[in-house]
């Protein structure tokens, strides 16, 4: 399964008919040009979409600490009745990333529609796809192997990003080098 682009993701929302359950689902990604691969997949397995969809990116900015004013870039993704957005959160290098916390503020600042309680029901789906090394060329063996443990060993979105366990989800599928 491939990421593809979030605007075509969106224009096929459009015209296919899915269920579309309650609540809030927020898919962390880190930007606005692809779909999240969670999000495909939960429409892919599971046939359905959330009333509301959160694709949310975050950035990480060379000053220590984010004025509010500028924290925040929402995007409704071309339609605003069907439910699926983008926001990019800024922090600065000293400061937690804690997308929970970032989204209830959101709301405050009046960046997100919705009362900031709605986003402590929230449901997230973390994109993580497994790493597997196979014997085609284009990168030299032992630089797979490098970037298999380095990739393994990396941080946890979901822990990385303050996301509550009991509501994350992870979804994905293996990529191959």
């Amino acid at each position: 399964m491939k990421e593809g682009s979030l605007t075509d993701f969106v224009e096929e929302m459009q015209t296919v008919r899915l269920n579309r359950v309650p609540g809030i689902a927020v898919f962390p990604h880190p930007n606005s040009d692809t779909t999240p691969l969670a999000l495909r997949a939960n429409v892919n397995h599971n046939h359905v979409l959330h009333e509301r969809v959160l694709v949310v990116s975050i950035e990480v900015l060379g000053v220590p600490e984010v004025p509010d004013h500028k924290r925040y870039v929402y995007d409704d993704l071309r339609y605003t009745d069907d439910g699926i957005e983008h926001l990019t959160v800024r922090f600065g290098f000293s400061e937690t990333l804690d997308v929970p916390a970032a989204l209830r503020a959101a709301c405050v600042a009046g960046v997100l529609d919705g009362d900031p309680d709605e986003m402590d029901a929230a449901s997230y789906f973390v994109s993580r796809g497994a790493i597997r090394r196979t014997r085609s060329g284009g990168m030299a063996r032992w630089r797979k192997g490098l970037f298999v443990t380095l990739a393994h060993n990396a941080a946890d979105p979901a822990s990385r990003f303050q996301l509550p366990s009991e509501r994350t989800v992870t979804m994905g599928g293996d990529v191959e080098i």
